[in-house]
């Protein structure tokens, strides 16, 4: 990782004991919200937390028709990373509903996650 901020660092040092992301996912466990990015125009982003709780914040609103969900880092590396790729989309980290944004191009995010995955 190049430049890192704190909410940035505390997603990675979150992720590492625990091996997993949260993610929100409809009720029927087939949607995932992916929506526009914070950062960047005509960019997608999906928001991923390092914990459940800070997920669960953000089930509100827009979003009140869905749940935390957790993705292991394993299947977010086997499974998801190719799919993101090819939809173009970049990962938003510990979004907060105020203040700032952290977002990651997918390369970075995917580098970031295989050096901390245990294996």
């Amino acid at each position: 990782m190049t430049e890192t901020n704190p909410i940035q660092t505390k997603f990675f040092a979150d992720l590492k004991p625990s091996q997993q992301v949260w993610g929100l996912q409809d009720r029927t466990g087939e949607e995932w919200v992916v929506c526009d990015s914070v950062n960047f125009e005509d960019t997608d982003a999906m928001p991923l937390w390092s914990t459940e709780a800070l997920a669960r914040i953000h089930c509100c609103d827009e979003w009140k028709s869905y749940k935390p969900a957790a993705i292991s880092v394993s299947d977010l590396l086997e499974f998801w990373i190719e799919d993101l790729n090819e939809d173009n989309v970049i990962i938003g980290l510990n979004w907060e509903s105020e203040g700032e944004c952290a977002e990651l191009e997918l390369a970075e995010f995917t580098q970031a996650v295989v050096d901390i995955e245990a294996l």
